[in-house]
């Protein structure tokens, strides 16, 4: 769309220019068809001094029509000596052109005067302090950059890198130390206590809250011949042994509560100390990483981050990612026009290391304009230089009759006066 509207606003103006360049043509030859006109009026009733200011208006006028039209083409078509200058000498043009800029232009000493008073690092931190200069930019990578990326990349690789990325990143973590790290608190002090008891806990609440389904899952064990009258005993049998058994376990000093703290510890021990544990701890977590699930997960996040961008980027105004972007174009600006050591590494950047890769790359920067223009077709550059000064050329013509027609008349003048009083 973006590429259509420039597209359509540079033909807009090549109409415009053309039209100009026309009614331009169309005035200088209107006045030297006034020229010509005046001179078979000035024939007819025999006016001399008409006849000489028509006379040399049409010599002056056709005479800067002639050199205007010889700078583009071949006057009337024919190929007149030094004619159609700019299509024949295109080439001595662009190496004269390059040459021109290399020496010229690319001078150090006229390059870091001009440097040092444009001071660039300072005014291109003003102009991106400035909210509607930040703005164009965010809009510019909003608009055109980043939908432009995210059409250019493919998302398989994309999902392919990730997928290396995270298992890489995986493989490189040492899981088991991790583990070790992260439990070694549980064998000192109460935390390992408290955390058994706290466990307990939840199992004797969990044990009184289902006491109706152990009683159901009994019934449905024992035999049918008991006619359901041993249910309750033995549900209750169960129940109650269950609960004695937590409630013993709550107990620190009980022999329950030092198997399991002895079996925790052990474990505990084994995840510290052993490389074997470590490794079977490693590659649980790596075979978990590596399920269809977790892969199609990891494959669907990049999915949902471009979804996100997009949905972001067509709220227009309201794009988060836009106001971001121009919120920190607007403070990197602010940043560095407040930062004077900033500002002055900039500009010698900019001065020195630019300005070296310029001088040493003279040559080569020429020999670039000159082959570029070398590379254009003869005919369209005459035609695009018509279009861009042939307007003003056109006052050449008209500046041509009237100072020609001028020009004439004191040529008549002066002629009158010598045979007035000569003869």
């Amino acid at each position: 769309m973006n590429f259509l509207i420039m597209k359509t606003t540079t033909d807009h103006e090549i109409i415009s220019k053309q039209k100009a360049l026309n009614k331009m043509k169309n005035n200088a030859l209107a006045l030297l068809g006034v020229a010509v006109l005046l001179f078979i009026v000035a024939i007819y009733f025999k006016i001399p001094m008409l006849q000489a200011f028509s006379e040399a208006a049409m010599v002056g006028g056709i005479a800067d029509w002639f050199a205007v039209v010889a700078l583009f083409r071949h006057p009337l078509g024919i190929p007149i000596w030094h004619t159609a200058i700019i299509p024949l000498k295109k080439n001595e043009i662009g190496e004269n052109l390059g040459s021109f800029v290399s020496e010229e232009f690319l001078n150090r000493e006229k390059l870091e005067i001009k440097l040092e008073e444009f001071n660039f690092a300072t005014k291109a931190s003003e102009w991106l302090s400035e909210k509607e200069n930040a703005v164009k930019i965010a809009n510019l990578v909003a608009v055109n950059i980043i939908p432009g990326i995210l059409k250019t990349i493919n998302d398989e690789d994309i999902k392919r890198f990730i997928q290396i990325q995270f298992k890489e990143k995986l493989e490189a973590i040492n899981f088991g130390d991790w583990v070790a790290l992260s439990l070694e608190p549980l064998q000192k002090g109460q935390l390992k206590e408290q955390m058994l008891t706290n466990i307990i806990d939840v199992l004797c609440n969990e044990l009184i809250d289902n006491k109706d389904l152990i009683r159901k899952k009994v019934k449905e064990s024992t035999p049918i011949l008991t006619f359901g009258l041993a249910d309750k005993s033995i549900s209750e049998g169960v129940f109650n042994g269950l609960y004695d058994f937590l409630n013993e376990t709550k107990n620190p000093e009980s022999d329950i509560r030092a198997k399991i703290d002895q079996y925790v510890y052990d474990f505990l021990d084994k995840v510290k100390n052993s490389e074997e544990m470590r490794g079977k701890i490693n590659n649980v977590i790596l075979g978990f990483a590596g399920k269809k699930e977790v892969q199609d997960y990891i494959n669907g996040i990049w999915d949902e981050i471009k979804l996100s961008i997009s949905d972001d980027l067509d709220k227009g105004d309201q794009s988060s990612i836009k106001n971001n972007i121009s919120n920190l174009i607007q403070s990197f600006g602010k940043g560095i026009k407040e930062d004077q050591a900033m500002l002055h590494k900039i500009n010698n950047f900019i001065k020195n290391d630019v300005l070296s890769i310029l001088i040493n790359n003279k040559k080569v920067i020429g020999d670039l304009i000159a082959s570029t223009v070398k590379s254009w077709d003869g005919k369209e550059v005459s035609e695009k230089l018509e279009l861009e000064i042939g307007k003003d050329l056109q006052y050449i013509r008209i500046n041509g009759t009237l100072v020609g027609g001028l020009i004439g008349l004191v040529i008549y003048a002066f002629e009158s006066v010598y045979h007035h009083f000569v003869f």
